[in-house]
């Protein structure tokens, strides 16, 4: 399983929302974290989030151990199962 963790923050409420918009994305919370899972990999689209740059590079507060971050750019932040 996939995991991302995003602090829960209004900034970061667009990330979890999007994120969530996928059937395959489960989207809780453990403390004062969003925690975005899934069996594959994630892919939240930043445009969609609204996100400005700053945010968006900002947002993700870890990945669970052995997960990567394949891609966090301007377009998209992707993560792989480990």
């Amino acid at each position: 399983m996939t995991t991302l963790y995003v602090l829960d923050v209004p900034e970061n409420t667009a990330v979890a929302k999007v994120a969530a918009e996928d059937p395959a994305v489960t989207v809780g919370q453990i403390g004062p974290y969003f925690v975005i899972s899934a069996d594959g990999p994630i892919v939240i689209d930043r445009r969609a989030t609204g996100c400005r740059h700053a945010v968006w590079y900002s947002c993700v507060g870890a990945v669970a151990r052995g997960d990567h971050i394949t891609q966090h750019d301007k377009d998209a932040l992707r993560v792989e199962p480990a």
